[in-house]
């Protein structure tokens, strides 16, 4: 047997969806224009699926503060921060973090992933229980794995359901955390936050929320969903990551709770990671500053997102996402899809192609996401090449049943 066997199933996939020409799982971005335009295949391709989305990538002070960091302090840090100390910009950050989010404590993570992962697998332990929802990402998954808790998952965005399983757990003697993101990155949906806090409460519980891809746009400070709806006090934990909105790489962690800075010696991931380099702390810091002085940038991707979403539904697509940033449409099946990818990228727009196991309810999508730097005509561009693709994918049964 071989040790790369057990992938065959996975292979066969794999195969199947770069049967159709580019491989949607790797292209290459040969050189970025600005934040919403590149080269792909030597063609200026729009994109439309980078999760950029207040375009702070290409901002001058966030350029600026990066370049000046990386000549003052070097290209890293060479390792974690519980080994070779903290830079007083990572210190910096976190207390911006901490302050912009109305918070008493922040830990800086090196990635988004990490964020999440680092902060469950300190929160919870082999005592403790974790009710996830159902289509949480695979951070949270793995840290909820790592944890060692008991691992109850709900049905998605389903408060009812949420309640009869913390009911179950009654009389459990250890701490129950509830873990939610606030934004979800496949079809743009946020969870019911109000009505979450009301069952933690009633049982006894703590929670815990990833505002990953909702950090910068909902709120009106750009807090993320827990400030949309009201909750943040409600909220006891707060995840998520500098790679969207913040246009960098990084994560961080957030609480109220007086004990929280505990996870910097008892939470493996942030003890043995090596720290984040100088330069993306800056960015980040610059960015930071950006999101609060500047609320045209939410204004902007809520614009763009509304263009979108009611262009794509109005040319007669399936847009089965919420109004939000995110905007995902249907394909009947997953041999369409990758054809619809790859002729849509032959078009000059590259979104996401989404497929089960990634999406929920074995839903094929494309998904798409804007950005505060998408201009009008681009989001323009973008609808006209997706009508155009439909005439050259899809059979005339198929385009009758879309009209329909």
């Amino acid at each position: 047997m071989d040790i790369f066997d057990k992938y065959a199933p996975l292979l066969e996939r794999f195969q199947a969806a770069t049967s159709g020409g580019k491989n949607p799982f790797g292209v290459c971005l040969e050189d970025i224009y600005s934040a919403t335009e590149a080269k792909v295949d030597g063609r200026r391709t729009i994109l439309l699926g980078t999760n950029n989305y207040l375009g702070l990538t290409f901002n001058e002070d966030c350029i600026a503060a990066a370049t000046e960091m990386l000549k003052s302090h070097g290209t890293g840090t060479t390792g974690s921060r519980i080994a070779n100390g903290s830079y007083a910009e990572h210190e910096a950050l976190e207390k911006s973090i901490a302050e912009y989010l109305n918070r008493k404590s922040a830990i800086v993570f090196s990635t988004g992933y990490q964020a999440n992962f680092g902060v469950i697998v300190g929160l919870a332990g082999p005592k403790d229980v974790i009710f996830l929802d159902a289509d949480s990402h695979a951070s949270i998954y793995d840290g909820c794995k790592l944890s060692g808790a008991t691992l109850i998952r709900f049905r998605h965005n389903d408060t009812e359901d949420l309640d009869k399983r913390m009911s179950r757990f009654a009389d459990f003697e250890g701490c129950k955390l509830v873990v939610t993101e606030g934004l979800y990155s496949m079809l743009g949906d946020t969870a019911p936050l109000k009505e979450f806090v009301e069952v933690k409460k009633k049982h006894g519980g703590w929670l815990l929320v990833d505002e990953a891809h909702s950090f910068g746009m909902y709120g009106d400070h750009g807090r993320g969903a827990a400030e949309h709806y009201g909750v943040e006090k409600d909220v006891d934990f707060v995840a998520g990551t500098f790679s969207k909105s913040l246009g960098a790489i990084g994560g961080f962690g957030a609480s109220d709770h007086p004990m929280f800075d505990v996870l910097r010696f008892a939470s493996r991931p942030y003890m043995f990671t090596a720290s984040p380099s100088p330069a993306s702390i800056a960015s980040v810091h610059a960015a930071l500053d950006c999101m609060r002085k500047d609320p045209s940038l939410r204004t902007r991707i809520w614009e763009n997102a509304r263009h979108l979403f009611h262009g794509l539904k109005d040319a007669g697509f399936e847009v089965i996402s919420e109004l939000s940033p995110i905007v995902a449409v249907r394909m009947p099946d997953e041999a369409t899809a990758v054809a619809f990818w790859n002729r849509l990228l032959e078009n000059g727009i590259y979104v996401n192609l989404a497929v089960p196991p990634g999406t929920p309810k074995g839903v094929c999508l494309m998904r798409c996401s804007v950005s505060s730097a998408h201009e009008a005509r681009q989001i323009d561009e973008a609808i006209d090449a997706f009508v155009r693709t439909r005439s050259e994918v899809f059979s005339d049964e198929e385009m009758a049943a879309t009209a329909s």
